[in-house]
């Protein structure tokens, strides 16, 4: 789909200019589109929106799904979307869901709303994240060049972290950022709903199972502008539901004792920062919490991890 700025077409299209004075391309504007959930957001949501506006290549449609905001997030949203018609506001009010599965949910929500229809990619965006003004069209550029590149993604930096320290795993894509074929988003099937969180990691691997290659970007790198899973509290109390989460999604223990041990002195508090994770795997494993990821993906994710641990180091390839 063109860019709703673009002028009747011709054989020889001449760029357009948004309001901002931004030199587009009708040729290459469109051919994705953007869903961002959102509880709260306004001190950050205006700062991601201006980060998309500003993209060399813009999106064909935005949907932003507000939870029940409370705040000038739904206002923030509004006046953006007055001026920029691809964006759009979709508030929730009914979502029964609880934990991270309230952000799935609202996030399938927003795919089924997308009016766009010849779309090629499809991005998952978080509402609190910046980026350079040619993230996209460099991103879209990876999948060009590589058919099978499914699911792709930059490295997510948290303010005031190290931006030159990058996850060891070069096959995940956090959920922050990440951007689909369109196919290969299809191929999977939807999104899983999990309470204590980690549906990127499962996506990132079913996208694998289905035949796709998922890669982590390194020369991307996206600003998040606060600590993922602050809602769940402190640092410590950040870092145990971070090891439920582990769980839930089926790790193998072996693989978790030994990446809680990597970490003892890369993440801090150091020593305690890795511990509260390990624990927060034990206590989930010791309750046996009830995992829904299918036996299928826990079966491929451990296999992974023997074989990073093990066998050849695929996911750093």
């Amino acid at each position: 789909m063109k860019n709703q700025a673009n002028s009747p077409a011709s054989d020889h299209p001449s760029p357009i200019t948004d309001s901002r004075s931004q030199i587009l391309d009708p040729e290459h504007s469109g051919s994705y589109v953007l869903v961002t959930p959102a509880y709260n957001e306004e001190a950050h949501i205006g700062k991601t929106i201006e980060s998309v506006i500003a993209q060399t290549e813009l999106p064909a449609e935005w949907i932003i799904v507000s939870d029940r905001s409370s705040d000038r997030t739904d206002d923030i949203v509004r006046d953006h979307a007055a001026i920029h018609p691809w964006i759009k506001l979709l508030r929730i009010e009914d979502n029964q869901e609880k934990g991270f599965a309230r952000v799935v949910s609202n996030t399938e929500t927003g795919i089924r709303s997308l009016t766009s229809q010849d779309y090629q990619y499809l991005g998952l965006l978080d509402a609190d994240v910046t980026f350079q003004t040619d993230y996209f069209e460099r991103l879209k550029s990876k999948f060009e060049d590589r058919p099978q590149l499914g699911l792709a993604g930059g490295v997510v930096i948290d303010i005031g972290t190290p931006r030159d320290v990058f996850p060891r795993n070069k096959q995940e894509v956090p959920g922050a950022v990440q951007f689909f074929r369109r196919s290969c988003f299809e191929a999977i099937g939807g999104l899983i709903p999990i309470p204590e969180g980690g549906w990127d990691g499962m996506t990132a691997a079913m996208a694998r199972m289905a035949g796709f290659e998922t890669r982590l970007c390194t020369d991307l790198v996206v600003d998040h502008h606060k600590p993922r899973n602050i809602s769940q509290g402190g640092s410590l109390r950040r870092k145990y539901q971070m090891g439920t989460r582990d769980y839930a999604a089926g790790y193998h223990p072996i693989f978790e004792v030994v990446k809680c041990s990597s970490r003892v002195l890369r993440e801090r508090p150091y020593f305690l920062a890795s511990l509260a994770w390990l624990y927060g795997y034990l206590v989930a494993a010791l309750k046996r919490n009830t995992r829904i990821v299918p036996e299928d993906v826990v079966n491929y994710i451990r296999q992974e991890q023997l074989r990073r641990l093990f066998g050849s180091r695929t996911s750093d390839q």
